[in-house]
């Protein structure tokens, strides 16, 4: 119950509160005099004499629904706990008005036109764009300014109570001398084969076990489909790409690829004419031609001194680093060549591609052959995909498209809305069309469901049966397993019990312990937090006496020894965040304790 208020106090009125600063005029014209919650219908429930409406009721289910809170199966448990939520609602909303809480018009004003979802691109309050919102979730400007008049009361109740919330000194002292404790202990797991004899499962046993576990053995609502996928990638494998066409293809992406370069520099300007620096690389060019080294021209003749001493190195590039002209010339150079003299701002440069980082044409072989053969296919698939959304729309099957487009049809075990566990059931979207109306009450085609830029599904159902608990007939086999497993644990737990006991009264025992040492109640390791907490409810150990206990550790049972407590060291952030929180759990069971006082002492009638 608690849950649901803390769930309804996050509500988007609720969260209005936040923003409030500005004051404003009332908003709303005629037809905020006209709310969708009046008193007419049906009443399904009074709360001291005021009665709440089958209206008021069933608004509050559908915009649950429709948020996509709660899947539409499940609307009849819904309704139940929607209407024990009104019924809170208006307790503390009588509780809240007895006490002289109040929230005018201006401030409800207020609150509204600071709510940035209602506002438009300038931070300005825009009217069309407030109703069109509240239009979607299934409120009109009056039921939306009731329900947030609620919310803002409800708030100022919670915010009185929260600060009526303290904790002493004393307290906060023994609280972060409790978080900092470590404990040294040791534990042994016994299992099944502790046991003289296993279990035994009689019919008796299993039927009440039956009884009492009824809903573990709900099977989901399910269905059977039939599908069809159209897949670029497959389509791709048959594709025929020739060798010209996959070493052309990595020639033309070595234009794209990272590569070391390397340059020499040569300014103008004060010092020199443009045509004297010119002169000067056209003389390097000379020299290179007549075989000297670029790294050696480089070290002479370049003026970028970070890079002449390493003989012009500029170190792998990619594109965009560097001006458009020295791209240029960079990225359409072989590995080995040298530019042409290349003008950028910082002067004129001869520029040399020293290695091009891609890999080899045999290491690149497979991915171009799937690059190219994706686009050979690519018109044929779109092609394809097109057919594909005209003959699923008028088919009265998935046999007959299949057939057409050379497709598998495939067939899916039963399923529910969860979907399969893998393959192309467990993507999104899929079981969503599948429970559709369209396709399970009417029986069509889905629509064609894109899975990504490759693949396209279209499904339908062929079978189809509702949520039932399954007969005992039919999970015998589970049923009796987890009979035993729970007698199995019961055996378990009173073996601990009874070795805990001769331990305690001094009889020794061959015992295999494992030991932990310094344990917090933070503790990041392998052992459970059923076994940690068991440990920290152990009393001290006294007179260097162990302390013994036990644990039921899910099917597991755990004999402890706790052999020390030790103080720990402090940790102002970790002892900070408790207390905090501490203090809001104490919140919360004040403001519950008022529910519950309020419940207790009211006059509900459900009608």
């Amino acid at each position: 119950m608690l849950q649901r208020i803390r769930d309804r106090s996050r509500s988007w009125g609720a969260k209005i509160i936040i923003g409030a600063i500005v004051v404003t005029m009332a908003l709303f014209g005629v037809e905020s005099l006209v709310g969708l919650l009046g008193n007419s219908g049906d009443e399904v429930a009074d709360v001291n004499g005021e009665p709440i409406t089958r209206q008021q009721l069933e608004m509050e289910v559908q915009r649950a629904i429709r948020s996509g809170q709660v899947p539409p199966e499940q609307e009849r448990a819904l309704r139940a706990e929607m209407l024990d939520t009104l019924i809170i609602d208006r307790l503390l909303t009588q509780y809240a008005e007895r006490g002289g809480l109040y929230v005018s018009e201006q401030q409800l004003d207020q609150l509204i036109v600071n709510l940035p979802e209602f506002q438009d691109a300038n931070g300005r309050f825009d009217r069309q764009l407030f109703r069109n919102r509240l239009a979607s979730a299934g409120f009109t400007p009056l039921s939306f300014r009731q329900q947030l008049r609620v919310d803002v009361k409800r708030q100022q109740l919670q915010q009185g109570l929260a600060t009526s919330v303290f904790s002493l000194e004393e307290e906060r002292e023994r609280l972060a001398a409790l978080q900092r404790q470590t404990r040294s202990f040791r534990y042994h797991v016994l299992g099944p084969s502790d046991l003289a004899s296993p279990p035994e499962v009689d019919e008796q046993a299993i039927n009440a076990y039956y009884q009492a576990h009824r809903e573990d053995y709900r099977r989901p609502e399910q269905v059977k489909l039939n599908y069809v996928v159209l897949d670029r990638q497959q389509m791709a494998e048959h594709a025929e790409v020739s060798e010209e066409a996959l070493r052309a293809a990595w020639q033309d992406g070595a234009a794209e690829a990272d590569r070391r370069v390397s340059h020499i520099m040569v300014t103008y300007g004060d010092a020199r004419s443009r045509a004297e620096a010119e002169a000067i690389l056209e003389r390097v060019q000379q020299r290179l031609a007549e075989g000297e080294a670029f790294a050696e021209l480089a070290a002479e003749v370049s003026e970028d001194t970070s890079t002449s001493d390493d003989g012009g190195d500029l170190g792998v590039i990619s594109r965009g680093f560097f001006g458009d002209a020295f791209e240029q010339a960079a990225f359409s150079l072989g590995e080995g060549e040298v530019s042409g003299i290349v003008e950028t701002d910082n002067g004129l440069h001869l520029i040399k591609v020293t290695d091009i980082d891609r890999p080899s044409f045999e290491e690149s072989r497979d991915q171009l052959r799937r690059q190219l053969a994706r686009e050979q296919v690519t018109d044929a698939f779109n092609e394809k995909v097109q057919r594909l959304i005209d003959d699923s729309f008028a088919a009265e099957n998935l046999a007959s498209v299949a057939e057409d487009l050379g497709l598998e049809l495939q067939h899916s075990d039963w399923v529910g809305r969860d979907g399969a566990e893998e393959g192309v059931l467990s993507e999104p979207g899929v079981m969503e069309q599948a429970f559709s109306n369209d396709v399970l009450a009417e029986g069509y085609n889905s629509e064609v469901i894109e899975l990504d830029e490759d693949r396209r599904l279209v499904l339908r159902v062929t079978e189809h049966r509702e949520a039932t608990i399954l007969p005992l007939d039919e999970v015998r086999d589970e049923v009796k397993a987890a009979v035993r497993r729970e007698k199995t644990r019961e055996a378990l737990v009173e073996l601990a019990a009874e070795r805990v006991e001769r331990l305690r009264a001094g009889e020794s025992q061959q015992i295999e312990w494992q030991q932990v040492e310094s344990i917090s109640r933070q503790s990041n390791n392998n052992l459970s937090n059923a076994l940690i907490q068991a440990v920290f409810r152990l009393p001290h150990p006294q007179s260097n006496a162990p302390v013994y206990g036990h644990a039921v550790d899910g099917q597991r049972v755990v004999m402890i020894a706790l052999d020390e407590v030790q103080p720990g060291e402090p940790n102002a952030q970790i002892e900070s965040f408790v207390a905090s929180m501490v203090e809001r759990l104490r919140a919360q069971v004040i403001f519950q304790g008022l529910i519950d006082k309020l419940r207790e002492e009211a006059e509900i009638k459900r009608l």
